[in-house]
């Protein structure tokens, strides 16, 4: 659980302030807060920390905001505030949102530090809220941290533990296939990109949930690290690339999000899971694989290779006819020149579902985009000695040729979703720190719970 909420019915008076209505609230207050709110320019600093004129004690804080519908009011609070327990004054149909923002604010990466120093807590008096927050902030910071821990310790076999132990703590099933077994079950491309490395490719699979509930599957890109392959990227595209992961880390969170709040679904979660490496048996642009699904695939370039690891982890997922298949993956740079990095795209074969995930996202401000899949484009992906390229003939509209790569290993009667995603926040942002991040899944997981209520 979160430690920045505590279940509690006292703590220090947290009160908000809106900007417009500042000089009208300000001449309601009593001469000593009135003048205390000078003394420390409440009007430019926007946080008043105001002690008891008695005893010293901190008493009461003040915080300047735009609006109280603002999502991230309080994402910098955490951070601000001296270590103590505070509660929010009124504000109680907001309070959901202010304390969530406050507690993914507060989120620090900081496995490889030495013991930080202690810090602010909210005080959540309600028993559902404080197991909703907790539920939601603990899936969220559980993807960031996957992204944000260093590959060496984040390889095929330790994203097997993670969700091995997720299984284990939600009474799921977990199984996996390792190494040249995905060759003798028909899982030719993951390890075509993964065999290069010391550290197998495995095809990781959670199941969870009532058999006869709606069947979800989501798939989740874990690439663990990617060198490019033979098509070697350079040093400034490597530098991070212990994100592309990312992937596996929000279907991985937003799976644990699911059975902590036991959504009545049967939930199976895919991860192709390896390491683009680079050795002497690395796979090579030219080369051809036929996967899973019988598609011949040129490889035009080694470094496309997380549409080539789940295109068999997507023809796997319709073994069982899922109402909803949902993947996630950093798949493109191009899909962040469309739409900058703080803003997840998506595509999908079903108008309804893209609809109602969009709805879903504005109602949590978890906003993600809808890209069309521009059939006209498919011809780009022709090969002169396959039935497909991994890549397409021109950079432009590299988002939506390799969701169409993706597209053509996803039956017609299945409702498809495809996130193409950053997983990386580049600029600190209230409740958003540099590093790993989640996008898009509090919209995907409010679509879930209204749809599958």
């Amino acid at each position: 659980m979160s430690t920045l909420i505590r279940h509690s019915t006292s703590g220090i008076p947290l009160s908000f302030v809106v900007k417009n209505d500042l000089a009208a609230w300000q001449q309601q207050q009593s001469t000593f807060l009135q003048s205390w709110l000078n003394s420390c320019d409440f009007a430019k600093q926007g946080l008043a920390l105001v002690v008891d004129p008695q005893t010293g004690a901190l008493s009461q804080v003040y915080c300047l905001v735009n609006s109280l519908d603002d999502f991230w009011l309080a994402g910098d609070l955490a951070s601000k505030l001296p270590a103590g327990l505070y509660q929010v004054q009124e504000y109680e149909q907001q309070l959901e949102q202010i304390a969530l923002g406050f507690m993914l604010g507060g989120y620090e990466f900081s496995e490889y530090k030495a013991k930080g120093a202690a810090k602010a807590q909210l005080a959540i008096a309600d028993a559902t809220l404080y197991a909703r927050l907790n539920q939601q902030a603990n899936a969220i910071n559980l993807v960031r941290d996957l992204v944000n821990t260093p590959a060496a310790d984040m390889m095929p076999q330790h994203l097997s533990q993670v969700m091995a132990d997720l299984a284990h703590t939600y009474d799921g099933s977990f199984s996996e296939w390792v190494g040249d077994e995905l060759l003798e079950q028909n899982y030719p491309t993951i390890h075509m990109v993964g065999r290069a490395s010391e550290n197998k490719p495995r095809l990781l699979d959670l199941r969870w949930g009532a058999a006869d509930a709606p069947l979800v599957t989501l798939v989740g890109k874990g690439v663990c690290f990617d060198s490019g392959g033979l098509d070697l990227k350079p040093s400034s595209g490597m530098r991070n690339m212990k994100k592309d992961m990312g992937g596996a880390a929000h279907v991985i969170g937003l799976a644990q999000l699911i059975m902590a709040a036991n959504l009545p679904i049967s939930l199976r979660v895919l991860v192709p899971a390896v390491e683009n490496a680079v050795s002497r048996n690395a796979f090579r642009p030219g080369d051809v694989i036929k996967t899973r699904k019988g598609i011949m695939v040129e490889i035009d370039n080694t470094d496309a290779e997380g549409r080539l690891v789940l295109c068999d982890a997507l023809t796997e997922a319709q073994n069982d006819e899922p109402q909803l298949l949902i993947d996630f993956a950093t798949l493109t740079g191009a899909c962040r020149i469309a739409l900058g990095t703080e803003l997840p795209g998506f595509f999908s074969t079903h108008r309804d579902v893209a609809n109602g995930i969009i709805d879903a996202g504005i109602a949590v401000s978890d906003p993600v985009w809808q890209l069309p899949l521009f059939e006209q484009y498919k011809s780009l992906l022709k090969s002169d000695v396959a039935d497909l390229a991994n890549c397409a003939s021109t950079p432009f509209g590299g988002a939506i040729t390799a969701a169409l790569y993706l597209k053509e290993f996803v039956e017609p009667t299945t409702p498809w979703v495809h996130f193409d995603v950053m997983a990386w926040n580049l600029r600190s942002l209230p409740g958003r720190p540099v590093g790993g991040e989640a996008l898009g899944i509090r919209a995907v997981f409010n679509y879930l719970e209204s749809r599958f209520h």
